[in-house]
């Protein structure tokens, strides 16, 4: 399963600008001039839709939709990168970047939690790691699996990287974008974005339609509030997205 077992602990708030909790104190998100308006909708809702990315000026799009929006352009990037990989490995699952930036938009602030910076290599400044899930109030007991190779907690289990994956979720489902052999970086945003749709794509199925969204972002975290934040989110981009076409 992926990071958000431990709903209370990392969900705090889904108001218009989301409060998480990552590491033990609320974070708010950056200054923006671009709001997510959050809307009730109910489970099972077609998704929102977007136009594929288009592959011959990625990165004139990527800068338009940028400023537009507030993602910072190459969290932006990896996104176009991983919704262009998956649409040719898996393209009967039909998944937009709008959702994985509704997802990473409540994950991280884009990879912009507690100040972190993307930069130019998809690296982030610092790594995001989230808080152990030892048994707290409203967290779930999870010890460690791996060492703490990826959250540097030998004892609990914590989540990680942009898209706060579960090291077992990571271990299972994570994707290298780079083709150079390394081993997948949840640090990284390609290699997170990347991740985060092979787990919709295969906890979902067919993206496009109400039942295989739903049930893929439901699988990424059972909350009813979180799925409709991250609607939000994605209808807010695609919206923007649609407007500058």
């Amino acid at each position: 399963m992926v990071a958000r077992l431990a709903l209370v602990a990392f969900l705090v708030a889904l108001a218009a600008g989301t409060v998480i909790l990552l590491d033990g104190g609320e974070e708010q998100p950056p200054p923006q001039r671009f709001a997510v308006v959050e809307v009730p909708v109910r489970r099972g809702e077609v998704p929102p839709h977007a136009e594929p990315v288009p592959t011959d000026d990625v990165a004139g799009w990527a800068s338009r939709v940028s400023a537009a929006t507030d993602i910072p352009r190459r969290t932006l990037l990896a996104y176009a990168t991983a919704e262009t990989a998956t649409r040719q490995r898996l393209p009967q699952c039909n998944l937009t970047w709008v959702t994985l930036a509704g997802v990473g938009r409540v994950e991280s602030h884009h990879g912009r939690y507690g100040g972190t910076r993307v930069g130019d290599d998809g690296k982030l400044s610092k790594p995001i790691i989230g808080v152990p899930l030892d048994g707290s109030p409203g967290v779930q007991a999870i010890p460690d699996t791996d060492d703490g190779t990826l959250d540097g907690d030998p004892q609990w289990d914590r989540a990680v990287g942009s898209m706060q994956f579960l090291p077992t979720t990571w271990s299972r489902f994570g994707l290298r974008a780079a083709p150079d052999g390394a081993r997948p970086d949840p640090q990284n945003v390609d290699d997170s974005a990347l991740t985060a749709a092979n787990y919709l794509c295969t906890s979902g199925g067919d993206l496009a339609t109400g039942p295989g969204w739903w049930k893929a972002v439901l699988t990424y975290n059972e909350s009813t509030r979180y799925a409709q934040s991250v609607y939000s989110g994605a209808a807010a981009y695609a919206r923007k997205a649609a407007e500058l076409a």
